[in-house]
């Protein structure tokens, strides 16, 4: 049963609920002055009602109650956002019509029915506003989700901007030791971009012996932690460098993976040092430095960095490749 204060009751009348009332309403008033008293009490004003009421006083034969019903309906229609209120208050009185015994013997049956139809499609068209309600709530959460989406795509495209002028930046630095510390950083900030980071440059210390070793930084990648070793030098990595980073690995009992990313090729000794460090359960995949560049240049494609080192790490691990320049160009997310 609708109540004045339901929201949800519908805003006007459709055509089936506005015959409906027009058959209804004159069974509930037995007399024509019935009918005002009817839409009066509704809270509909009197300059709906005045002419309809001077007709009746100066020839009550010239008007039948199911005639003053209609035009009354037809006014407040026309103007439902004006007369919202007063709508609603006239599907109200009718779904709550309860005495019948005020109507005449001959109309008390049909009026029960009607009464029962207007309350069961008053009723159905409530719900589906309710329906349609919520489906409007859905899809403005479903805009909200995608205006978020948006704005994070665009918040991160700007970050990612500007840590790639950053990055460009280095490639003009002379002092080496300083560009190396500074790439770091860089590298860091972007993996942070792509949600990988887990923590940035760190040293580890054995008391009363001074650093133990010094880690560049470490991702995740599915739930996988990732060692993280930058080299910007000027010859070839060798299998030195490659060495002191399997050693980091193996000391955390194969719980870690590496990534080794360097600014220069990578000697056949680096690459099968990785390979027999594969025989002994420690994952190393090698990344150039030029790589991830070619992945900052491909953003607006859709080229994932976390994608990129994921086919690395699947080379590495399934295919004993640590090292490969053929790793698939597509890199979409």
């Amino acid at each position: 049963m609708v109540s004045p204060s339901n929201k949800h009751v519908v805003y006007h009348y459709p055509p089936e609920l506005m015959q409906l009332l027009r058959d209804t309403i004159p069974l509930l008033a037995p007399a024509k002055k019935d009918v005002l008293s009817f839409f009066k009490g509704a809270g509909v004003p009197e300059p709906l009602l005045s002419d309809l009421r001077a007709k009746l006083q100066a020839d009550a034969k010239s008007v039948n109650k199911y005639e003053m019903v209609r035009v009354v309906l037809e006014r407040l229609n026309e103007k439902r956002d004006e007369r919202l209120r007063e709508l609603r208050e006239v599907i109200r009185r009718v779904t709550e019509f309860e005495d019948f015994s005020s109507c005449w013997p001959s109309d008390q049956l049909k009026a029960k029915g009607l009464v029962s139809e207007v309350r069961r499609v008053v009723n159905v068209k409530d719900s589906f506003t309710r329906m349609n309600m919520e489906r409007e709530k859905e899809e403005g959460r479903a805009r909200e989700k995608s205006q978020r989406k948006a704005k994070e795509i665009a918040d991160r495209k700007h970050k990612i901007d500007e840590i790639r002028k950053d990055l460009y930046a280095l490639f003009h630095e002379q002092d080496a030791h300083k560009r190396g510390k500074n790439l770091e950083g860089v590298l860091n900030r972007l993996f942070e971009a792509y949600g990988m980071l887990v923590r940035e440059a760190f040293t580890v210390k054995i008391s009363g012996k001074g650093v133990a070793e010094q880690i560049d930084g470490v991702v995740d990648i599915d739930g996988l932690l990732y060692l993280v070793e930058m080299k910007w030098l000027s010859d070839t990595l060798g299998t030195a460098e490659i060495s002191q980073h399997i050693v980091r690995l193996y000391g955390r009992g194969g719980q870690t993976r590496g990534i080794f990313i360097s600014y220069t090729d990578f000697t056949e000794g680096a690459i099968s040092t990785c390979k027999d460090g594969l025989a002994g359960g420690v994952v190393m995949a090698l990344c150039k430095l030029s790589e991830i560049v070619s992945v900052l240049e491909r953003f607006e494609e859709a080229a994932d960095l976390k994608v990129m080192f994921k086919k690395k790490i699947q080379a590495a691990l399934l295919d004993k490749r640590p090292w490969s320049d053929s790793i698939d160009s597509k890199l979409d997310r």
